[in-house]
């Protein structure tokens, strides 16, 4: 609430002589919630009074670099990190242009985060962005290695064939690199709806 009060002050009040500075605005919901919050403020700054303010915005949605796409007046920078054996070492550069990456884990093991922590986070990371999922569209992310069977015993088969999965119907034909990110955005709102009607049928 204090964070949107902020910005709620700046939209309301912001003139075309302004300079305005955001720092990560959405991070205090949800993905869905901070990505749409953010992606809105900073459409509504872009075309303030006709002719835009000037913003410094820093974020991790990755998906707010496509705005440069759709008006010239977006620049994208990031800050150049090096990778090295894996961790990272700031270059303390502005490099042009958009990132995918935020080195999250990396950070959190420069700050300390225990060892065994850090390398569960890289395994539940691996799994996420796999995209192995559960019936209900959840990712694999509560065991840790997979349930291991004896050499030669074959796995034990099911008594009657799955019921036919829409969630995973739906994923079948979606081509990513077709979708906008607002596309993409209702779309993940729409396989929610899908994994939560599958559960509370099961």
């Amino acid at each position: 609430m204090v964070e949107m009060n902020e910005t709620a002050n700046i939209l309301n009040n912001v003139t075309d002589k302004s300079l305005v500075i955001l720092d990560e605005i959405g991070r205090g919901t949800s993905t869905f919630d901070g990505l749409a919050i953010a992606w809105a403020v900073t459409e509504d700054l872009l075309n303030k009074n006709g002719r835009g303010v000037k913003t410094i915005f820093a974020t991790h949605y990755h998906e707010l670099i496509e705005l440069a796409r759709v008006s010239k007046r977006v620049k994208n920078f990031n800050i150049a990190v090096r990778e090295w054996d894996e961790r990272i070492i700031f270059l303390h550069k502005l490099l042009a242009g958009g990132t995918n990456k935020s080195y999250g884990i990396q950070v959190a093991a420069l700050a300390g985060v225990p060892e065994p922590v850090i390398k569960r986070a890289n395994e539940l990371l691996k799994n996420i962005e796999q995209g192995e999922f559960n019936q209900y569209g959840r990712p694999y992310i509560t065991a840790g290695d997979p349930i291991q069977t004896k050499p030669g015993v074959p796995a034990q088969l099911e008594l009657f064939a799955p019921a036919a999965d829409p969630l995973h119907a739906k994923l079948a034909g979606i081509d990513p690199n077709l979708l906008s990110p607002m596309e993409a955005l209702t779309l993940l709102y729409e396989l929610k709806g899908l994994a939560q009607t599958a559960e509370n049928n099961a």
